[in-house]
């Protein structure tokens, strides 16, 4: 389908640049495959791990606030400083992690969802429809308070009631030596817009929705997550599901590992924070990489954030700074590019920016089916004769040349 002259793009995107490789291809994406196309106001900032350093992390809670003014933002990839990375980057401090300082600021859940081609088929076997997952995105460990004790002591967890009433203390550990110890929290209020989130999204999609937990060991925390589920359940989509011919299903985390290993899939998985971080990650790898997987935010006051659901690509990041080429995969920063351009064109009420998106996310998916793909999909795809390994630029440039192509016809 020709698109004639530049599409306007009504309302601001909010863009959040990255670090390293990812950064490289984010700017090559939009150089090839956005800007030539579409007319569009971008409200960026620059989440560069030296610019959140200088801003001492400013841009990045300015980031969020901008998401919740235009309602859409697309993020590249970021850096979360360990130890080496302050003294690699000469940074003030290891900062948090940009997503999770984001999604503190946003709440909502995590859809992530795989991106299939019909040349590359999940290691899985028995994997024949695609496996969502619905993470938390609020809480746990990537908002903990962690303390190193250096010798013997009582560790203790204290909650202070804002009534002034009585505090409750629970001791951890007696500690006879060096020790960690570390907090985490939940609200009921998140816990609840999580349990609406997939509920709705489950019913949208026609899907089973799957929540699994540690409840046995953990009676309080998880509990609190299983019970919220299954009373939202029973108050408000138990009919609904019915009428869909959809279940609900709750079972040990444990439990619904070894399950989904003989699923067919087909499926909504919900998971709190660091499960849903590491199950989206052995999901996607399992189809074919990590760049293979959507990632959108969704709040509970309508807000959507589309980001790339993989790591900065570090090592292929070194290799380009030496001179080599690297064969990096852009698809999961393409495919958050254009689920921001949809959701911005729902929105809008602009039915060519959808059209758009729809059209370079089947460009991408036509260039790899084509046999034309990164080093990560050649390993894992079904032989062909036509086959052929490409590096970073050449495979965006396949794909504006498969884009241009449909676009002409």
């Amino acid at each position: 389908m020709a698109f004639g002259s530049k599409i306007k793009v009504a309302t601001p995107i909010v863009e959040m640049d990255g670090d390293e490789m990812t950064r490289i291809m984010w700017q090559m994406v939009k150089d090839k495959l956005l800007l030539p196309y579409l007319d569009m106001k971008i409200d960026y900032y620059d989440l560069h791990v030296k610019h959140r350093d200088a801003t001492n992390d400013q841009v990045t809670i300015d980031a969020a606030q901008a998401i919740k003014k235009y309602g859409v933002g697309v993020k590249c990839a970021t850096i979360t400083p360990n130890e080496d990375r302050v003294r690699e980057y000469s940074l003030k401090k290891a900062w948090d992690s940009p997503n999770a300082t984001i999604r503190g600021l946003l709440d909502g859940t995590v859809f992530r969802k795989p991106i299939s081609t019909g040349n590359i088929r999940p290691v899985v076997s028995t994997w024949k429809k695609p496996i969502i997952i619905g993470r938390h995105a609020y809480g746990d460990v990537y908002s903990n308070r962690e303390i190193y004790a250096p010798g013997a002591g009582t560790a203790e967890l204290v909650f202070t009631p804002a009534d002034g009433t009585t505090p409750t203390r629970r001791i951890i550990q007696e500690l006879t030596g060096p020790g960690i110890i570390q907090g985490m929290h939940n609200t009921d209020a998140s816990m609840a817009s999580f349990a609406r989130a997939c509920f709705t999204y489950a019913l949208d999609q026609k899907t089973d929705l799957w929540f699994s937990a540690k409840d046995t060991i953990s009676k309080t925390y998880d509990g609190r997550f299983r019970d919220i589920f299954a009373a939202e359940y029973a108050a408000c989509w138990r009919e609904k599901f019915a009428a869909a011919g959809i279940e609900y299903f709750y079972t040990l985390i444990d439990d619904a590992v070894a399950r989904i290993m003989k699923h067919e899939g087909g499926l909504l998985w919900a998971l709190k924070n660091y499960d849903g971080d590491v199950m989206s990650d052995m999901i996607a790898s399992a189809n074919g990489s990590l760049a293979m997987m959507t990632s959108v935010l969704v709040s509970p006051q309508g807000h959507f954030e589309y980001e790339a659901a993989h790591g900065t690509v570090q090592k292929h990041y070194y290799q380009h700074l030496q001179g080599q080429e690297t064969s990096s995969n852009a698809m999961a920063l393409i495919f958050a590019w254009t689920g921001g351009l949809r959701k911005r064109g729902e929105l809008d009420g602009t039915p060519a920016v959808v059209n758009f998106a729809d059209q370079l996310e089947a460009a991408a998916i036509e260039t790899v089916e084509a046999g034309i793909m990164t080093g990560d999909l050649l390993a894992v795809a079904a032989p062909a004769p036509g086959n052929r390994k490409v590096n970073t630029a050449a495979f965006i440039d396949a794909i504006a040349d498969t884009l241009q192509k449909n676009c002409d016809g």
